[in-house]
């Protein structure tokens, strides 16, 4: 990988993947959604936000048929179908299906609000 950022040492194959990581270190935000006028770094993150304005939801859960904008919501959703609870509490070893469960689930512990 023979191009690499100076301000954070990660590299790339192709010069133009480093110059769009490069903007992740600047203040600039070249591209502007028309609907709104909300500037972005990347025309991924301006995308991604475009998907808002449309109403478009691409990723759908195949077991229920909920549609998300964002695949990671979609990966997110998708443990609610299981039984699978592989977060577990230290302490009282209780299991949950996401780590923010868990997270709010020990402020009882510790008597912390969350």
């Amino acid at each position: 990988r023979p191009y690499t950022c100076r301000k954070c040492l990660k590299s790339f194959s192709d010069c133009s993947n480093l110059i769009s990581h490069q903007r992740l270190h600047s203040v600039e935000q070249p591209y502007k959604c028309e609907d709104c006028g909300k500037r972005f770094k990347l025309t991924s993150y301006l995308s991604r936000h475009q998907k808002m304005h449309t109403g478009e939801r691409p990723y759908e859960c195949s077991k229920c048929g909920k549609r998300f904008r964002i695949r990671a919501h979609l990966l997110q959703h998708q443990p609610t179908h299981t039984e699978e609870r592989p977060f577990c509490c230290p302490i009282c070893g209780k299991g949950f299906k996401h780590n923010s469960y868990l997270t709010t689930h020990q402020c009882l512990h510790t008597r912390e609000r969350p």
